[in-house]
């Protein structure tokens, strides 16, 4: 393995970047995001918070945003979709404060949602918690995997992840047949040792993150077996070229610095990487003008730009604001929501 050029870690551009991004419009390539702005506004608030910028946004900012989170929240009991929307886009004058189709929340939104409130400071105490546990219990099906939303989403190990993760925030899992999730989850370990989205699929680092955090939220680690643990550590240290890939025969990819590199962390493996060429490849993706992408020479965007960040502090690198991989979010902000949680009982 040759070893790659030194690059400058270039902190500022990448705050001006988030920032850019946080406070202006969705450039045009990135229209087809209009219905996820809140997972964008995660990404950029995420990638700020590990740069260790966020106390740099002003309180009238942070509460605008905040406002605008819980604009979002939808409360339907009645139809099971409580949770938080992606947009406003749905929106209108006349639907204003009343449920209708396809105003629903969705798990990845809800998710997100959630930890941007958590990581500008919000105590969740305008959040809906148990409509939104008894709606996730709708999103579950028979297999134990989640779907997306109530109508016309995938169901896979993504929303597995979700599920847990929002499962853990509001500090209540009856909104999960967990059994069911293990179920799920064991019968995806693929022949090679990854996970998969599902049982009898592609082993794949993103899915392999999810379903590793997923029990380690849920306290479920130990389920599985000692060849299992072995077998996925050592296909995750496979995983590392120049930098991580996803699945065997794919190139590097910024965002498996955390996808592969969290996954290892949270078994207990990351100390067995042997390379220094695994930063110096997240860095040769820092655009010129900010933020990271998913390629040398390819457009940055804000989630390969948070990732990029995450992989970074998981190496430890300049100073970068702790990681809590399981719950994908600084390790203060799980501080907080460990206080958060006290305060409930």
């Amino acid at each position: 393995m040759c070893a790659l050029p030194v690059v400058d870690f270039e902190r500022e551009l990448h705050r001006k970047y988030l920032s850019r991004f946080l406070n202006h419009r969705i450039p045009s390539y990135l229209l087809s995001m209009d219905t996820n702005r809140s997972v964008l506004a995660y990404f950029c608030i995420a990638g700020l918070d590990v740069l260790g910028e966020t106390e740099k946004i002003s309180g009238e900012r942070k509460q605008q945003i905040v406002d605008w989170i819980y604009r979002l929240q939808i409360d339907n009991q009645k139809d099971l979709v409580s949770g938080f929307q992606g947009s406003t886009t749905l929106n209108t004058k006349e639907n204003k404060d009343q449920n209708t189709p396809y105003k629903w929340g969705h798990i990845a939104t809800t998710f997100s949602s959630l930890l941007t409130l958590l990581i500008l400071g919000d105590d969740l105490g305008k959040v809906n918690r148990k409509g939104i546990i008894q709606s996730l219990r709708a999103l579950q099906l028979e297999d134990g995997s989640f779907k997306g939303a109530i109508e016309g989403a995938e169901n896979d190990m993504r929303f597995v992840f979700c599920a847990s993760t929002i499962s853990y925030i509001l500090n209540d899992w009856t909104g999960i047949d967990v059994e069911k999730m293990i179920d799920f989850i064991l019968k995806s370990i693929s022949y090679d040792g990854g996970i998969a989205q599902g049982p009898e699929l592609e082993s794949h680092c993103g899915s392999t993150f999810c379903a590793v955090a997923s029990l380690a939220l849920s306290n479920n680690l130990h389920r599985l077996s000692n060849n299992q643990y072995k077998n996925l550590r050592r296909w995750l240290l496979f995983r590392l070229e120049t930098g991580f890939n996803g699945r065997p025969n794919k190139p590097s990819d910024t965002c498996y610095s955390f996808w592969t590199g969290g996954a290892l962390k949270i078994l207990n493996a990351y100390q067995f990487i042997e390379s220094d060429n695994n930063p110096k490849f997240v860095l040769m993706t820092q655009d010129r003008y900010g933020g990271f992408s998913k390629w040398v020479n390819s457009v940055p965007d804000p989630m390969h730009t948070y990732f990029g960040l995450a992989g970074l502090s998981l190496m430890k690198y300049e100073n970068l604001e702790q990681v809590h991989c399981e719950l994908n979010c600084t390790k203060r902000v799980h501080e907080r929501l460990k206080t958060i949680h006290a305060n409930w009982k």
